[in-house]
């Protein structure tokens, strides 16, 4: 078993931590990763706002080893748009990358539920449960929107140039980036432990 990158990943995007969980998750059999001097993650947040990009970059790192590095420093925003190939292959030879990290937002949508409204009765007396209609308090029953936001999370490696990792995670109305990316960084680790793919 070939023990590849680090990458307590993001102890990143636990099974269920706040609003956040794992939809679904998938690892290259027999293969593990681990905290080790040799592996070196290159970290990419795919996001078209340079303020959260570079958020979301250093959350990202901070929860890494200490080989790891932001992306926003060696490519700019337009080459991320640009997608392009052939200087991200640059960074990562000049680097003597191991890993890239790659993460980006993939799909967002609203999902409405009905709230059952509550009912109670009050009883004073056989008078009042004779006639208990008038004894009901209610509170009306209403609907919610929830917006769900599924995050995609990739750790490729650079040598064998494949996919290595893959999650998809669900954030319940996120308020907060700094909160969310750590959420996400949490369930992503725990998930990594629980197949066994984080040693």
């Amino acid at each position: 078993m070939k023990k590849l990158i680090i990458l307590g990943c993001i102890s990143l995007f636990m099974l269920s931590c706040g609003s956040t969980s794992i939809e679904k998750s998938w690892h290259e059999p027999g293969t593990t990763i681990s905290n080790s001097a040799e592996n070196k993650t290159f970290v990419i947040a795919m996001v078209k706002d340079e303020t959260s990009r570079r958020i979301i970059e250093d959350i990202l790192v901070q929860r890494l080893n200490k080989n790891a590095e932001v992306s926003y420093n060696a490519i700019s925003l337009a080459m991320l748009k640009n997608a392009n190939v052939n200087a991200l292959d640059d960074e990562l030879r000049k680097g003597k990358f191991t890993h890239v990290l790659m993460m980006r937002l993939a799909d967002i949508n609203e999902e409405t539920s009905y709230v059952e409204g509550t009912t109670s009765v009050y009883y004073s007396g056989y008078g009042r449960y004779y006639s208990y209609g008038a004894g009901f308090y209610s509170t009306p029953g209403y609907y919610t929107t929830d917006k769900n936001y599924f995050v995609e999370t990739t750790i490729f490696s650079v040598k064998q140039d494949k996919l290595i990792w893959s999650s998809t995670s669900k954030t319940v109305n996120p308020t907060n980036i700094d909160k969310t990316v750590n959420e996400i960084a949490d369930v992503v680790a725990e998930r990594m432990r629980k197949d066994g793919f984080l040693k």
